[in-house]
């Protein structure tokens, strides 16, 4: 598997944070486009940053220099690269304009946006493009649980910088909460230290950030697609570099492979590697998948091969991702004879023959993968948009290759 885009990301900004140098392996197998993309907003905002080779970065902390104007970020497709880099260029006290395609422009920000002003940064505008100049000073702030953990770990990265330190609390329930665990467990490997007095409140004091040395461990998102393609045609496969088990602060998205054992398949987790086998026929679950809906696309696909119904709730703020991604799902398995119900927060997938037919991505890679696996299994799938991958495997049509022999 190609290197854990959150983990890489997490690891480019408090890298930049950290004083002294960083090195990051992220393997030799392309971890796609939002890497790429925030890579380069390190160095649009005066961080080295150094290839050197084989998947291997040198990044130099706390050595930024104001670029002869506004530092310029271009966010591409990449959710955590503008929330991410938006708080980033905010520790800093040159201007920086942040930009992204036409749907990260569409996509929510404002309340990241809100909270950086309260902190003392200066911010030009709700939306994307966005120019933005710190310092920031700290204090406490709420932001919304509800539409994208995003905006906490953008906050808590920043927060060893912010002069005052922070108080975040966040309001509501919180929607992919592991990834907000993936952000502490990242803080604590470089030695900051983040207070969580109450439920939903955490506090960090001005502090050093730590340089390290990592290997970015495989994304477990993307082994889910291999996955995938074992139960729905069987057989056995294993995963190298990837890993299952489920623990605080590991990729939250290992849940996928408990839901496929609920579906009928066997998972076997190791240190370094998922092994997955079905048994028998497929059978359809009921979940709520707040915590790892980036991977309920494939789980929608799995589901179209099993022969009772399956419930995915817990969905309804992946309609403001790359897609919106409930309806675009749905769109999906529509296109291929499936029988699927939408709802504002949730999809009922019952058994219906599947056949071929166009799948539009909607630009979606989740969308694109999911629907590229199920056709391993239905003869003439096509995927209108199919190169939409290249956002964080840019590798995949090889790998579906490799298992289509």
């Amino acid at each position: 598997m190609p290197a854990s885009k959150s983990i890489a990301n997490r690891e480019l900004v408090l890298s930049a944070l950290a004083d002294g140098v960083s090195h990051l392996d992220l393997g030799t197998l392309d971890p796609g486009d939002d890497v790429r993309a925030m890579r380069e907003a390190l160095g649009a905002l005066g961080y080295g940053v150094r290839d050197e080779g084989d998947g291997r970065l040198r990044i130099a902390g706390g050595e930024a220099r104001p670029p002869v104007g506004p530092a310029v970020i271009e966010a591409h497709e990449g959710g955590t690269v503008a929330r991410f880099g938006i708080a980033l260029a905010a520790v800093g006290a040159h201007a920086t304009v942040v930009d992204g395609s036409a749907r990260m422009r569409e996509r929510p920000i404002a309340p990241l946006l809100r909270a950086l002003r309260e902190l003392g940064a200066t911010v030009d505008g709700d939306r994307l493009p966005v120019t933005v100049r710190g310092p920031l000073t700290g204090g406490t702030v709420t932001v919304p649980g509800n539409e994208s953990s995003q905006f906490a770990s953008a906050l808590l990265l920043a927060a060893p910088r912010m002069a005052n330190g922070l108080v975040l609390r966040l309001a509501g329930a919180t929607v992919s909460a592991p990834f907000l665990e993936l952000t502490v467990t990242a803080l604590a490997a470089r030695g900051v230290r983040v207070e969580r007095p109450a439920p939903g409140v955490f506090r960090v004091s001005p502090q050093r950030v730590s340089a390290r040395s990592l290997s970015v461990p495989g994304d477990v998102t993307a082994a889910t697609y291999p996955a995938a393609a074992a139960a729905i045609l069987g057989g056995e496969l294993t995963i190298s570099n990837a890993d299952a088990r489920l623990a605080a602060g590991a990729q939250g998205d290992a849940r996928f492979f408990a839901l496929l054992e609920a579906m009928g398949c066997r998972v076997r987790r190791g240190a370094g590697s998922i092994t997955v086998s079905r048994v028998g026929t497929l059978a359809g679950i009921a979940a709520n998948v707040s915590d790892c809906s980036d991977t309920f696309p494939t789980l929608a696909a799995v589901a179209a091969c099993a022969t009772t119904p399956t419930e995915l709730s817990g969905i309804g703020h992946t309609r403001k991702q790359e897609s919106d991604r409930v309806s675009a799902v749905a769109a999906a398995l529509r296109a291929l004879g499936g029988h699927v119900t939408e709802f504002a927060d949730a999809l009922r997938i019952e058994p219906a023959p599947l056949h071929g037919g166009v799948v539009p991505s909607a630009g979606d890679h989740r969308i694109a993968m999911a629907f590229a696996t199920l056709g391993l299994e239905v003869p003439g799938v096509v995927i209108d948009g199919a190169e939409c991958v290249a956002k964080t495997f840019p590798e995949f049509y090889e790998l579906l290759d490799r298992l289509a022999r």
